[in-house]
């Protein structure tokens, strides 16, 4: 998916919202789906990874090449973080 497919996607997603054809979290879903997918596709050797943990962790995700990797860049984003497992994100 290139930019301009991407942005046209977000439009009709935003579009549909508006006019009361779906919910703000299937809104959220499409568009965080549209994103990871032009993210993911942009460089063939990431996948989006979501940790799981503690609050201040769980949840988070990062585009990575491996499990290693993106428990790196989350440990990155946090100040002492806490023990956390990281997965395949699979709602992409």
């Amino acid at each position: 998916m290139d930019r301009i497919s991407a942005l046209r996607n977000i439009e009709e997603a935003l579009s549909a919202f508006e006019g009361e054809e779906c919910t703000l979290p299937e809104l959220e879903r499409e568009v965080r789906g549209i994103l990871r997918t032009y993210a993911t596709e942009f460089d063939d050797e990431t996948r989006a990874y979501r940790a799981r943990g503690p609050a201040r962790v769980d949840g988070l995700v990062v585009l990575a090449t491996s499990r290693q990797d993106a428990r790196d860049r989350i440990a990155d984003l946090l100040s002492d973080p806490p023990e956390f497992s990281v997965e395949p994100a699979e709602d992409v």
